[in-house]
This record gives C-alpha cells, structure tokens and sequence, in this order.
C-alpha cells in the first residue's frame, strides 16, 4: 500500500475545506500513510496543523515572476520527497506537469471534478478515475470521496476536518461586540455578484433580529470585502461591528465556535463555519445547495430553484435567484434557531 501520498489541492477555499473529507476516508483506512498537501498561500491555514494533514507545501507562484525557475525547484523538491502516489482533486494543467516530471511513479486524477468537459490533462496521469454521477446533484465533497473509493477499493462516508486551536484574536475581537445574550456572524459578500445578497435584504434580517432578540451582530470576511461591509453596516443602521482582514482563517473558525448564529451567502467561510457546528443560514444564488450545501446537520439552506440555475455567470441583469430569496425566510430560520438556544 502507497506510504507517501501528495495530494493536489490548487484550488479555492471551499473546495479546499471539503477535500478533507476525502483524506479522512484514507487516514480512516490507511493510518500509517503520510498526506502531504500542495495548496496556494491564501488557503494554507486551512490544512496546517489539520489532524487529517502530515505535511504541506504552498506553491507561492505569480504569473509575472520567473515561475520556470520556480517550478523546476519545486519539481525537485517533490522528486526528493520521494512520493509513491499522487492524487489530483482537480484537473489543472500545472500541478499535472509538477507530478509527471517529479516522477512520481502513480498519478490519479477524476474524469471529470468541476464540469463534465473532457480535458487532455488526463494523459499525464497515470490512473483516471471515472467520476459518473451528475456534478451538480451530489455533494462536492462526496464527488472527491469517490476518487478516494475508487481507487483505493474502499467504503465509507466522511467530513470535511478544520484546524482547531487557541485564538487570542477570536478572544479580542469577541469582547469589542456589547454584551448581549447572543452574538450573530455575518458573511454579507460572495466572490462574485451572483453569490451576492443585497445589501438592503441583510439590513432587514438584522433590524428585524434585533427587535425579536438581545443580539450582537459581526461581519466577516476578505480584506477586501470591508468597505463593502461598511455600507452594509450603514444600510442597517450601524450597530454591527466589521471584523473583515481581521482574521486568519483558525481565527475565523474561533469565531465561529464563540457564535450563536452564522447568517451567510454561498463562499469558503460558510465551508469552515460548517465544520465548527455552528448553527447557520445559508443563502444560494447562481450555486446550487444541492452540490454545496454545508456539510452540518446545523445548517439550512435557501434558495429560489430558478429553472436557469445552477449557472456560470458571473453578472446577471435579472438574478432572480437572488432576489426571491427572502428576509422574511432567512428570519424564520434565524427566530428558529435562536428560539432553541
């Protein structure tokens, strides 16, 4: 049995997060193996220190530096670890080339992971794994646990595993809200508009919340989402406290575990809130629950179920997906979930 794995994970936040379902099924299996995992610098904190996690190389690249130089210095780091599998959760041309010229001698990767298009980078693995169910009806983190059963000839169902540890910036930024019964998470900004609830939607949930409960409310996310939040904050009157660029992301997941409530559009945070048991709302746009709802039995999520989503687009005229999803719905959920605390 393979002892030394490299696991590719170039890929966003979430996806990241829900790839350690994945390699949990091995660790459940295979306990003596070692995973090491390849991700981008922005998601490293995700998988240091994870219990599912044995080592971890950041590919710190940028398109205007001298990334052949670079690229060939990682393939020889890699070639020196002397890894005897390779497992691809995406079918990038890059991490393809690292592990063909790294020579690891098993590379597997997924007919298909993201969409259902055929891709060349195929041939440069060794091992394909036919993914055959429909993407967009089945849980993404049970689409990379497939590769993980199929190749390896095992069963089982397994979680997504975040880091857990001490934050004093949780601590910090927890006492800067007043003292209420209960604190309220907000992530008010997607990646993208169609993942975007309006600003005017969100100020309607937190009026309406703090008529009906003694509550603190907190937004938040990216550096760059804070001007946003700000105007969010405004639309609602002020009285919520941004805490955007103010965490890494363990920090994040500390907030999240001092929190009665997470009220959340469709990004990588709703992915690590998940993991802590936090209850939460999530509100779908162009995405669709059914292949990225949270993995947490705490979690509800609301959608329109447009006919024209799931969907690709980045900016619509008429996201009618976003705009009938209510207040009124994320507010019964909310009233729910406070009303059992």
């Amino acid at each position: 049995m393979f002892k030394n794995i490299l696991v590719n994970a170039l890929v966003n936040l979430g996806d990241v997060v829900l790839t350690t379902s994945a390699l949990t099924l091995i660790k459940k299996n295979f306990p003596e193996t070692k995973i090491t995992m390849l991700v981008k610098p922005v998601v490293k904190d995700a998988v240091i220190d994870n219990p599912v996690v044995d080592d971890v190389i950041v590919l710190d690249y940028k398109a205007k530096e001298n990334s052949f130089a670079k690229m060939r210095g990682l393939v020889k780091e890699i070639w020196r670890r002397n890894f005897d599998l390779a497992i691809s959760f995406d079918r990038k041309l890059r991490p393809a080339l690292i592990t063909f010229f790294a020579r690891i001698p098993r590379r597997v990767c997924p007919s298909k992971v993201f969409d259902d298009n055929k891709s060349r980078v195929t041939l440069l693995y060794t091992d394909v794994v036919e993914i055959s169910h429909d993407l967009n009806k089945t849980l993404q983190a049970e689409t990379y646990q497939e590769i993980v059963r199929k190749f390896f000839n095992i069963e089982g169902h397994a979680e997504p595993v975040f880091p857990k540890k001490i934050s004093p910036v949780a601590d910090k930024l927890m006492a800067r809200l007043p003292q209420k019964k209960f604190k309220i998470a907000l992530c008010v900004k997607g990646t993208f508009p169609l993942k975007t609830w309006s600003k005017e939607y969100f100020a309607e949930v937190v009026r309406e919340l703090r008529k009906k409960f003694d509550a603190a409310f907190f937004i938040i996310g990216a550096p760059n989402d804070r001007d946003y939040a700000e105007e969010v904050i405004a639309e609602m009157g002020g009285g919520a406290e941004n805490f955007c660029g103010e965490t890494s992301l363990t920090d994040l997941a500390e907030l999240f575990r001092r929190a009665d409530l997470f009220i959340t559009v469709d990004t990588g945070a709703t992915h690590i809130a998940a993991t802590t048991g936090i209850k939460m709302v999530t509100v779908y746009g162009c995405t669709s629950p059914d292949r990225w709802h949270p993995i947490n039995k705490n979690a509800v999520a609301l959608t329109s179920r447009e006919p024209c989503c799931p969907c690709t687009k980045k900016i619509c005229d008429e996201p009618r997906c976003l705009q009938n999803v209510m207040p009124a719905q994320v507010i019964d959920v909310a009233i729910k979930f406070l009303g059992e605390s």
